[in-house]
């Protein structure tokens, strides 16, 4: 089943049929709003606003384990993160979606696993997006003409301020090419939780390194913000109309391959979240 969570501006998604909202309670807290359970274009499909409805969340107070930990429970199999980003290079000009391929993670103070209180696990993470799942979606970008660079390094900042000029420049220098403040560790979760994930960025800004472009405010975000977010919602209905990848790299055997903790070691109140993060969770028939 495919999960969406909704950045900046995308707060619902059009079009969406048999309409449940449910709020999933997890042994993280709730999720950041209640999750929209349906069927669009035929298939089923969850979406959740990553910021909350009426967007009143910063990216440190984001309940990313919650999120991940409830659309696993409700049968996500492949999830995309629609996001809202700012551009490092010149050739991405606001408007550009990105499909990244690496991250950068620059956060300080979230809560980044769930393997802990006796239970270890280290999943793999050189490639922390699902390339079957980046190809499906850059197929459905191609069916409705939507342009979609491939590939590229968003480097995540902690935010909630943007960057300094002098901060901007090293990033450029170390080759990140988008800045965000979302990406981590929502990617370390999920592979952690066994599902297949990608990241559509929207470029709504050129942050503050570049000589001859507007420096990145809110205003200048909010400007370009409502065409980015009518580019996603046009992907998402056209990709939730497809039958999802076969997965080539098995993300969904990531977190039973990580674990280090012996089995009879577990603790027993930590056995049902571990059984839910190795189980290859089926979404309901469509």
């Amino acid at each position: 089943m495919l999960g969406v969570i909704g950045g900046s501006g995308l707060y619902d998604l059009p079009g969406i049929e048999n309409v449940e909202a449910v709020q999933p309670q997890t042994p993280f807290g709730s999720p950041s709003a209640s999750i929209t359970m349906g069927t669009l274009n035929g298939h089923d499909i969850c979406f959740i606003p990553r910021h909350g409805r009426g967007h009143t969340l910063n990216p440190s107070e984001i309940p990313f384990r919650a999120n991940v930990f409830a659309l696993k429970s409700l049968g996500v199999t492949h999830l995309l993160s629609v996001s809202a980003v700012g551009s490092l290079r010149d050739h991405l000009e606001p408007g550009t979606m990105v499909l990244p391929d690496q991250i950068i993670d620059r956060t300080v103070g979230r809560d980044r696993t769930f393997f802990e209180g006796g239970v270890v696990g280290h999943v793999g993470l050189a490639d922390p997006f699902c390339a079957s799942f980046q190809r499906h979606i850059q197929h459905a970008a191609s069916r409705i003409q939507q342009p979609l660079e491939r590939g590229g390094t968003y480097i995540c900042i902690e935010g909630p301020q943007f960057s300094t000029r002098a901060e901007s420049q090293l990033y450029r220098s170390w080759n990140a090419d988008i800045i965000g403040m979302t990406a981590m560790p929502e990617a370390r979760l999920v592979r952690e939780a066994g599902i297949c994930y990608a990241i559509v960025a929207t470029v709504s800004d050129y942050d503050v390194w570049h000589e001859s472009e507007e420096d990145v405010s809110i205003e200048v975000v909010l400007r370009v913000l409502a065409a980015n977010v009518e580019r996603g919602k046009s992907l998402v209905v056209e990709l939730a109309g497809t039958d999802l990848p076969t997965c080539e790299s098995d993300c969904a055997a990531a977190p039973a391959n990580a674990i280090t903790t012996h089995r009879d070691a577990i603790p027993e109140d930590r056995r049902d979240l571990i059984e839910l993060l190795t189980s290859r969770v089926q979404g309901p028939a469509t």
